[in-house]
């Protein structure tokens, strides 16, 4: 309760939390939320690049297909890149972070130093390299993400793993005999679980952002798949008349980012007030 008090103080995490809960509700019930859901992956060139209206609230694209249930069809498709990306890369990067904080020696050099390596070279540049060696697709933009991040979980968890290591309740259960699994699952991953959950906060908006830049540049969704990145890429052609076709998708992107962004920070200034955001 203590927490949950502390929590509802701070506004703007308050504000991401709620960000954050609209845009899971839209995401799963998409299909009834679209007014068109299955003429938003059919050409109607009759209706094409029609502006906002009561009928139409964000216009339609350049091939008459609404843009509001494509935004809202889109929602589902970037959550579930991002849940799927930061699920996978935990299950990489948690394990060889404690293996490698715990166990130490030439195990822990080659693991940290493997992880640098991925760390010494921006996200998105080393994602976009991978998913172009990879076809168009989903499921390769995933691939690469995954790929790209779970350095920042091993990172985080070998840090933590390091210190907890140190502590007297690890020395205590190493005297009782305690075996080197049962002290990583049982008691040192529980104590690393609230910077996991900050860091996997905050990477869901990264990745939403870097899934987008994909999908922009064609290395990611490919039509008609209704994702936001790919939307603003189609539409450049036809600014500034049809401005609705790039604003919309890019005001979705811009307040997922930020709720998660927002929710991230909050739940950081509860775990480690030391790192609290200045006001």
């Amino acid at each position: 309760m203590l927490l949950i008090r502390k929590f509802a103080k701070d506004v703007p995490a308050v504000i991401g939390f709620f960000i954050v809960l609209f845009a899971v509700f839209v995401a799963l019930f998409a299909t009834e939320l679209a007014p068109y859901p299955l003429d938003a992956y059919e050409a109607h060139l009759v209706q094409r690049l029609k502006p906002p209206s009561w009928e139409l609230p964000f216009g339609t694209d350049n091939l008459g297909r609404d843009v509001f249930s494509r935004v809202i069809l889109g929602t589902r498709n970037a959550l579930v890149i991002a849940c799927m990306v930061v699920a996978l890369a935990m299950g990489i990067g948690v394990p060889l972070g404690l293996i490698a904080g715990y166990f130490g020696g030439w195990l822990s050099e080659g693991i940290m130093r493997v992880t640098d390596v991925f760390l010494a070279v921006p996200q998105l540049i080393l994602a976009l390299s991978l998913a172009q060696l990879l076809s168009p697709s989903l499921e390769s933009a995933m691939l690469a993400l995954t790929l790209t991040y779970w350095p920042f979980f091993t990172r985080i968890v070998y840090a933590e793993t390091r210190r907890l290591k140190a502590s007297l309740f690890v020395d205590a259960l190493e005297c009782l005999g305690a075996g080197s699994a049962r002290i990583l699952i049982a008691h040192i991953l529980p104590n690393t679980a609230s910077p996991i959950i900050v860091r996997a906060t905050i990477g869901m908006g990264f990745t939403i952002l870097t899934a987008a830049v994909l999908g922009f540049l064609g290395v990611g969704a490919t039509p008609p798949e209704p994702d936001w990145g790919l939307s603003i890429a189609e539409s450049r052609q036809y600014l500034p008349e049809a401005w609705w076709y790039s604003t919309f998708p890019g005001l979705a992107i811009f307040f997922a980012v930020l709720g998660f962004n927002l929710l991230g920070d909050g739940l950081r200034d509860i775990v480690d007030p030391r790192l609290r955001r200045s006001r």
